[in-house]
């Protein structure tokens, strides 16, 4: 069966429109006379029932164009126009053969079966011959072959036919349609492979370098206009790839290429990469026209010097061994194409215009959805960032790591999550997530559920309390909005963690001495299920530990269940561990690589969201911790407390800086609170304060007027701390502030 390309062009006039091998069915090759810009009068091919010739007439390959508006100088003309030619059904034509194009035996071989032995100046590629003892005359001279043709013109009509007297490895001439057909099949197929810009204007050079042409120079509009937009500003083209011949073996399209490299000649020097095309211009006629034109035609003769430039580098090839092809993609000209060939190998002829035509189409229209494609990704990567934290915080006494893949190039969103949440008192909420599905939609529920997750962090709810409310918000999504979720919040000064768990696998934690363990955290069920509790436990969290999270993209796959998964994760961090000994912990980074190692080339059937927590912690020696009564004296209290916390810390130089923003913070909370009162410093590579009390109101800095006795407070901590804020927590608040150690 002989696959054939499919054309996006309107029926000709005289084909079958059924009929599979489209506008490409010729069955004669006209010659043309040099500088002719049309295509020239065509013989139709005679009949082997009839013993008669009938005329067959082409259209001239116009590049005058249909009036258009805007600021394009290129008005949009017929969608996908290409030359017309008119036809008559041939009903004797040979079976087409296989998809490689065949040999080309020589004159004098022996004819294939089913075909007869052509007579010396009868070719199916010229479509003149003699049957019946009628005479055929030449199209280009008039002149009868038979009755006394030049002997040196027969012997080049000869080699124009066969391919003879080209230099070895050179390749032969399409003599035949099919030839034509087969070669468009192949080169659109390998156009049509490729997915982004660059793989789709490589196909269209490898395709027809030097099958078709011996170099291509293909321009595309910079910058490349995505679906419906309408550029603003002049029309500009740059050089986008040239190809000329190499010297390796096309073997895809069954062509061998000549050993020897060419000297390097005109084809191989380009200097104009960018091109600004005129509003009137030659060259914007030709691209309006939609139509490819020869080198030798008159839109062209001034076009092509318009877009190559007028270095003095660059020639190009006189007669028509030039084509210049616009590429129209679905709603507007988006660049062109310059065919070439060298001086030794025959021209072009009217036939190879059709060629590069489909080649002209079927790039453009690839070259389209590249862009749409392009876009989509870049859409579906802007988003899939926003929805995920930038950049990681660094809370006091642990520290961070993720990692995120998508499930495939073709699918870069998911509904994967990962966060770290800063709480007060030094604390961090950890917490990993996957909504069902890889889709937009799938990463829009995952954006407002994390959104939700953030909020209820910062009103310092247990974990279990978090899962519960983003069960309800999951519900209010809508009734099949699914998820897992795990939340986790660990202490620094306790060394100690909180975990509760809806649906999703258990989290791993690896010590110091290279041990790792699979936590026991109950299950519970997935978010938005509705009407179901959720239990935390709270467990050792020693210093120098990891805790690993991740989703189920990591340890589940079509080729091992999740509960495999899980114990070669295990295994996997025991092994990384005992690289680095069992007093160094490995490094967070290497350790996240190295766990994305243990996936297979069929393991990547989700999403993978991935967070790492080194626990550092902060020793109780660098923790002093006081309650104070809501009276009077606790300013004056909380200021000894602090100097001698900070002579006990070898800090008495941030004696008096710290004193004065502790008696103003505690001064701030006696006025209000009616419970003791929480001071706590915190020694590590700062020097961080946090006063609590149990009033839920957030102090507000604000700019106290000259006659105001207070109000100054805050103003004074927001000029000397390094940072400082306020937290709500659900028996009160907490206002903090950090200073920079020596």
């Amino acid at each position: 069966m002989t696959e054939h390309p499919i054309s996006y062009e309107r029926p000709q006039a005289g084909v079958d429109p059924t009929d599979p091998r489209g506008a490409l069915l010729h069955t004669s090759t006209p010659a043309h006379a040099p500088g002719a810009a049309a295509l020239p009068p065509q013989a139709a091919p005679c009949s082997q029932t009839s013993q008669t010739a009938q005329a067959r007439t082409g259209e001239p390959s116009g590049t005058t164009a249909p009036g258009g508006n805007g600021t394009d100088p290129v008005a949009a003309g017929p969608e996908h126009s290409q030359p017309a030619a008119v036809t008559e059904p041939d009903t004797h034509r040979p079976r087409p053969a296989t998809e490689t194009i065949p040999a080309q035996p020589a004159d004098g071989a022996q004819a294939p079966a089913g075909e007869e032995p052509k007579q010396d100046g009868q070719d199916s590629q010229d479509g003149h011959g003699e049957q019946g003892g009628q005479h055929t005359h030449d199209g280009r001279d008039g002149l009868n072959i038979q009755d006394g043709q030049d002997e040196l013109e027969a012997q080049e009509a000869q080699e124009r036919r066969t391919g003879q007297g080209l230099p070895p490895g050179w390749p032969t001439p399409m003599r035949r349609d099919g030839d034509r057909l087969r070669f468009v099949g192949a080169a659109t197929r390998r156009i049509a492979r490729g997915i982004d810009l660059d793989e789709i204007v490589m196909g269209l050079c490898r395709a027809t370098v030097p099958t078709f042409s011996d170099a291509i120079l293909v321009y595309l509009r910079d910058p490349l206009p995505v679906g419906d937009e309408r550029p603003t500003g002049p029309l500009l083209l740059r050089l986008r790839r040239t190809d000329r011949i190499p010297t390796e073996r096309d073997t895809e399209l069954g062509f061998a290429l000549p050993a020897p490299q060419p000297e390097p000649s005109e084809l191989s020097a380009v200097t104009a990469e960018l091109c600004e095309v005129r509003n009137g211009g030659a060259l914007a006629e030709v691209l309006r026209g939609v139509r490819p034109v020869f080198a030798d035609s008159p839109g062209a003769v001034a076009a092509l010097p318009e877009l190559l430039g007028d270095s003095p580098d660059f020639v190009v090839p006189e007669g028509q061994r030039a084509i210049l092809a616009p590429l129209r993609g679905r709603r507007r000209v988006i660049g062109a194409a310059v065919f070439l060939r060298r001086p030794e190998r025959m021209a072009f002829e009217a036939d190879d215009l059709l060629v590069a035509a489909q080649l002209a189409t079927h790039s453009a229209l690839g070259i389209d959805k590249a862009v749409l494609y392009g876009r989509e990704a870049y859409i579906a990567d802007e988003l899939q960032r926003t929805m995920l934290p930038e950049t990681l915080p660094r809370p006091t006494g642990v520290r961070l790591a993720s990692r995120y893949l998508p499930a495939a190039e073709t699918a870069r969103v998911g509904g994967d999550w990962y966060d770290a949440i800063p709480l007060p008192g030094s604390r961090v909420a950890l917490v990993v997530g996957d909504v069902m599905g890889h889709s937009m939609t799938s990463a829009a529920i995952m954006g407002q559920l994390r959104t939700t997750a953030q909020t209820l962090a910062g009103l310092d709810l247990p974990p279990q309390e978090v899962l519960h409310h983003l069960d309800e918000q999951a519900q209010r999504l809508g009734t099949d909005r699914m998820a897992t979720c795990l939340y986790a919040v660990y202490d620094p000064v306790s060394h100690r963690i909180t975990i509760a768990n809806a649906g999703h696998p258990p989290p791993v934690l690896l010590h110091l001495g290279g041990r790792a363990e699979v936590l026991r955290v109950p299950p519970g069920a997935p978010i938005g299920v509705g009407g179901v509790d959720f239990e935390a436990v709270e467990l050792d969290a020693p210093a120098g530990a990891t805790l690993l999270l991740y989703t189920d993209g990591l340890v589940e796959s079509r080729l091992r269940d999740v509960w495999t998964g899980i114990e070669q994760l295990r295994e996997k961090l025991a092994a990384t561990a005992q690289l680095t000994g069992p007093d160094h912990p490995p490094p967070l980074e290497a350790l996240c690589d190295e766990v994305l190692d243990m996936l297979g080339p069929g393991d990547r059937d989700d999403d993978i969201a991935l967070l790492a927590a080194r626990f550092d912690g902060i020793a109780p020696s660098d923790v002093a911790y006081w309650f104070l009564e809501p009276e009077e004296m606790a300013p004056g209290r909380a200021r000894r407390l602090a100097r001698r916390a900070l002579s006990r810390w070898g800090l008495e130089d941030m004696s008096d800086s710290v004193e004065l923003l502790v008696s103003e913070v505690v001064t701030n909370a006696v006025r209000y609170a009616s419970r003791p009162i929480t001071l706590r410093l915190l020694r590590t590579d700062v020097l961080r304060c946090e006063v609590g009390d149990d009033v839920p109101q957030l102090p507000r800095l604000r700019q106290a007027r000259a006659t105001d006795e207070g109000g100054r407070g805050l103003y004074l901590v927001n000029r000397l701390a390094r940072r400082w804020g306020a937290t709500r927590l659900s028996t009160g608040k907490v206002v903090w502030f950090e200073l920079n150690r020596g």
